[in-house]
């Protein structure tokens, strides 16, 4: 792969490679035929989870413990032949595995009897329509009044095989296996039932049930953001077993900056035709984007690569002189935008007048590249498996009753231009929205949508407000008190699988590529080698025996005396050749590495023979592999392997980390992952936040209440104020903290991932999350020294609460001395009680309870 995937990427094409596997063998095994999903959110990274899986299907994977299928042929399949020219570029652009040879569309003039092994077929409903050229002599009701006679078929163009006998001969060969990927597997779904297959049957049933001769698909994969419809269709299929589902976690997703923060939503507050001064607005928004897009270029020295679109959304009857009248707004409110800045991607692909202005067409799968478009006029079906990740302001002149049109497109739209979260930077992290056709009431309908989803778009996990106000960093505040916070541990949540030796080379090579330690690579290699040195000459014996165990094979011959009616078992011991040597290295390169290996071999080679001596060296190469093969049998090494790696990787991220902070924040991003690359909780600094938008209204049915203000927050707007909505808990928290002693400032803890948000790894029935405590308060001491201190209003009404409690007590066990106190504050018998997080006896007890709730009435906690 081009691309190193994020953790819970790994985690979903561990399991569906697990799926296809099974699938294959229930195939080959029992004819049996199976289905499964996958479903991840919109930005997620579904194809470059196709790419990487297709990788191992094709050819083999030690990461995954995965041989490749040497009989794989994948059938690609959407209902836009445009989004499936998206994906086979997309597969290219992630893939350095598949060749783009092996991503084939199939065109009318396909002719083949079978698919090859090895490639990806892309084919879309308008190919297998009945009056497409590729079905053509395979009409079912012509087959059916010929069945049982010798008339011949009649194809055109001299067409030997049409694309249902294709697929029909690949599934019939036993050599063969073939898979099915739906894109977007809600769409086209409906019952397979066999009753519903006595009713015309649609394409896709027809591909996964079978009719007419041709047998239906081995194994279906479906591949959608929500997949409910697919499931619901597979459970009536015919004969088909359901293989278990790939769900990627969405908290994790979001975690990872693939997709925006923030959704924003601008309506009018007053009743009116405010389509032109939203109009504006928008064009405000759009100039203020590119504006902050150049201005972080030009902070992280690096050329400019995002270059902000507006989508003007309009009804699907558009009046041209309304969205002429709307062009003719955005001119003359932006002047200095180019007058060729605008294009269409409506179901007309003529260039179309709107007022006194033509507007070209372009492809949906062009505007993400064509830099030129700023403003793109769309109606709906643009959404269908749509991607262009720049388009950062939506105006939309729908009105209430097309609210899911609206939701459907801007979900499309929260995909992050750069693949990563912009530290510190809520603006860039945003997606607005214009709705000037709404008001309060229609506009809350719109929210209720986004959060909670349909059975074609997910609820997304980031936030949804209505008429924010930025919040700025606050100029009070001295240097000093953000100095601490950038020095405030947080934590990473912990992967699983996560290889320390993968983690130290990847290190090693961004380390050598920032120029920050010469010959980072070779150095990596050398410290492990010297590990397994070390192991193999402190454990010559068990290794020597497992060296015996790599060259012999052995074996038992029945021998059965069919006069006396006996049989016995003679033991036979044969010399492995390459093959079984080759293999049991590849187990051990598992292990490892496979690049560690390959090193290490060579290095073992080296002292034994001169490389000039080719047939001597050869032998040398082979006997380095049985020691490597015998080291990875030997059980306590890869303990003791794992933990020098991490050693190492940890001394390199703490010595460098000054260096590291040094870079750009896309390189920056690099190191965050790397460090994340474990199977413990990991330490991140904490980012200033320059920017953060939050809402100053609370909204009840249609009433709007202005939420109340405090002072001496980290951010504020232009008059020093913080808008909070708090709980009484939270309050009276609030209140009494600023009360204290030496008070200077305090932080709202966002509740969503980011750098500038403090996160503390919990285990909870096997799976870490992450527990985001409510504030930090500073105070400033006598000296000038600036002290932070966690005060977490703990809910014990959730069945995490012991956990997330557990979680915070660890922390504190290990951080205690970055901050003045750590206090779990929750209410007991009517009034808040107080835990001393940096307590031990307190934390004893916290990781021995049953319950949380017993340990805030308890005689170690006190009143707050």
């Amino acid at each position: 792969m081009k691309f190193t995937l994020k953790d819970y990427q790994g985690d979903a094409v561990r399991d569906a490679l697990s799926n296809l596997k099974k699938g294959r063998k229930d195939w080959h095994d029992g004819a049996y035929r199976s289905a499964f999903s996958l479903t991840a959110v919109t930005g997620a990274g579904k194809t470059v989870m196709a790419a990487a899986a297709f990788e191992a299907l094709f050819h083999g994977d030690d990461e995954y413990d995965f041989d490749a299928d040497p009989g794989a042929v994948v059938i690609w399949f959407s209902d836009d032949p445009s989004l499936n020219e998206q994906t086979r570029f997309r597969l290219m652009e992630a893939s350095d595995r598949i060749r783009h040879t092996d991503l084939m569309p199939v065109e009318t003039t396909f002719n083949q009897s079978k698919f090859a092994a090895g490639k990806v077929y892309f084919l879309n409903t308008q190919k297998l329509g009945k009056n497409s050229l590729l079905v053509r002599g395979h009409d079912p009701e012509v087959l059916e009044a010929k069945a049982g006679t010798l008339l011949p078929e009649t194809r055109p163009d001299l067409r030997s095989h049409t694309i249902w006998d294709t697929i029909r001969n690949t599934i019939e060969d036993p050599d063969l296996t073939l898979y099915l990927v739906l894109d977007e597997a809600h769409r086209g779904m409906g019952n397979l039932s066999a009753a519903n297959q006595s009713a015309k049957s649609t394409i896709v049933q027809r591909l996964i049930n079978g009719a007419h001769g041709v047998p239906g698909i081995p194994v279906v994969w479906g591949i959608s953001a929500t997949v409910e419809r697919f499931k619901k269709a597979m459970e009536g299929a015919q004969k088909r077993i359901t293989l278990p589902d790939v769900v990627v976690d969405s908290a994790k997703v979001q975690e990872s900056g693939l997709i925006k923060d923030t959704i924003i939503l601008d309506m009018p507050n007053e009743v009116g035709d405010f389509d032109t001064v939203l109009v504006r607005r928008a064009t405000d928004k759009l100039k203020e984007s590119t504006e902050a897009w150049a201005e972080y270029a030009l902070q992280q020295e690096e050329p400019q690569t995002v270059i902000p679109l507006m989508v003007l959304q309009v009804p699907n009857t558009p009046d041209p002189n309304e969205i002429g009248r709307a062009l003719d707004t955005i001119y003359q409110q932006w002047p200095a935008l180019p007058s060729g800045a605008v294009a269409h991607v409506l179901g007309d692909h003529s260039t179309q007048q709107f007022g006194s202005r033509q507007v070209p067409h372009i492809a949906p799968e062009r505007v993400q590249e064509s830099t030129w478009v700023r403003v793109l006029i769309a109606k709906d079906a643009i959404s269908t498996g749509w991607d262009c990740p720049r388009a950062e302001v939506m105006i939309s002149f729908r009105t209430a009753t097309d609210r899911t049109h609206i939701t459907q497109l801007l979900g499309r739209m929260v995909r992050s231009p750069l693949a990563r979260r912009i530290p510190g930077n809520d603006r860039l992290n945003t997606v607005d929205c214009l709705l000037p056709k709404f008001n309060a009431k229609t506009v809350g309908e719109v929210v209720d949508a986004l959060m909670r989803g349909d059975d074609t778009l997910p609820a997304p996990t980031g936030r949804v407000l209505v008429n924010p106000v930025e919040m700025k960093s606050n100029p009070k505040a001295p240097q000093v008190v953000w100095d601490k916070f950038e020095s405030l541990p947080s934590q990473t949540r912990p992967q699983r699988g996560a290889k320390p030796a993968k983690r130290l080379t990847a290190l090693a090579h961004e380390l050598a590529s920032d120029d920050i330690l010469a010959g980072a690579g070779k150095k990596a290699h050398a410290a492990m080698h010297a590990v397994l040195d070390k192991f193999q000459e402190s454990e010559k014996a068990k290794i020597e025996a497992k060296r015996k165990a790599v060259m012999t094979v052995d074996g038992k011959t029945l021998v059965a005396d069919l006069k006396g009616k006996s049989k016995s078992f003679d033991e036979f011991w044969e010399e492995a050749d390459i093959a079984v040597i080759d293999d049991a290295y590849r187990r051990a390169s598992r292990i490892f590495s496979p690049d560690i290996s390959r090193t290490y071999v060579d290095a073992i080679a080296y002292r034994e023979a001169a490389p000039e001596n080719a047939d001597e060296f050869e032998e040398a190469l082979v006997e380095a592999r049985v020691s490597v093969a015998a080291l990875g049998m030997v059980t306590e090494v890869q303990a003791i392997f794992d933990a020098q790696a991490d050693i190492v990787a940890k001394d390199w991220l703490a010595t460098y980390n000054g260096a590291i902070k040094g870079l750009s924040h896309d390189r920056q991003e690099s190191y965050r992952q790397i460090r994340e690359m474990s199977a413990e909780p990991q330490d991140v600094d904490l980012v200033k936040p320059e920017s953060r938008f939050e809402p100053t209204k609370a909204r009840e049915n249609e009433t709007e209440t202005a939420l109340p203000t405090y002072k001496n927050h980290l951010l504020c707007d232009a008059q020093g104020n913080y808008p909070a909505e708090l709980n009484s808990w939270e309050m009276k928290v609030v209140e009494s903290e600023m009360k204290r002693e030496g008070f200077s400032f305090w932080y709202r803890n966002p509740q969503q991932p980011g750098q500038s948000s403090l996160g503390i790894a919990y285990l909870s029935e096997d799976q870490y999350g992450i527990v985001r405590p409510d504030f930090i308060f500073f105070s400033t001491l006598e000296d000038g020294t600036v002290v932070a201190n966690i005060v977490d209003p703990h809910g014990l009404h959730l069945a995490d609460a012991l956990p997330k409690l557990q979680g915070l007590a660890l922390y504190a066990e290990t951080h205690a001395n970055a901050y003045g106190r750590i206090e779990s504050v929750a209410e007991a018998g009517g009034k808040l009680r107080v835990l001393d997080l940096t307590n031990d006896q307190v934390r004893g007890a916290i990781a021995t309870a049953k319950n949380a709730a017993g340990l805030f009435s308890g005689t170690l906690a006190r009143d707050y």
